[in-house]
């Protein structure tokens, strides 16, 4: 995994977790890799993986069963997309406006790409 500066680490592995949850890799009610192994596969301190955990069972996306490990909430991705929705329309979205208005793009031509990468990269809904 490739960190980015302007974002702490552990909110990074936070969305990375959401990410897996969201995408089925990591079922609703199935236990997650524990800190130890999540850490050693991303490579970062123990402690972070503990502060992204924490960060998640504080929203309710998963649950922590005393001496078995950690689990996925049954409303995990109802709880991501909420958050995620709530973060990107604060924060990422007026970035993007910005951007595409900088660069004088036709926002036509941003939903032709969007729908191509949708079909691209993602089952159809």
């Amino acid at each position: 995994m490739e960190f980015r500066e302007k974002e702490a680490i552990y909110l990074q592995i936070a969305a990375y977790v959401g990410e897996q949850i969201t995408l089925d890799k990591w079922p609703v009610e199935e236990k997650i890799p524990s800190v130890r192994d999540l850490a050693v596969e991303l490579q970062v301190n123990p402690n972070t993986v503990v502060r992204a955990y924490e960060f998640l069972q504080n929203r309710f996306v998963i649950s922590n069963k005393r001496g078995i490990g950690f689990f996925v909430e049954t409303d995990a991705k109802k709880k991501i997309r909420e958050y995620n929705k709530e973060r990107f329309l604060s924060q990422d979205l007026p970035e993007f406006f910005k951007s595409i208005y900088l660069l004088d793009i036709d926002i036509d031509n941003i939903a032709t790409l969007y729908r191509q990468y949708v079909g691209d990269n993602y089952r159809s809904k």
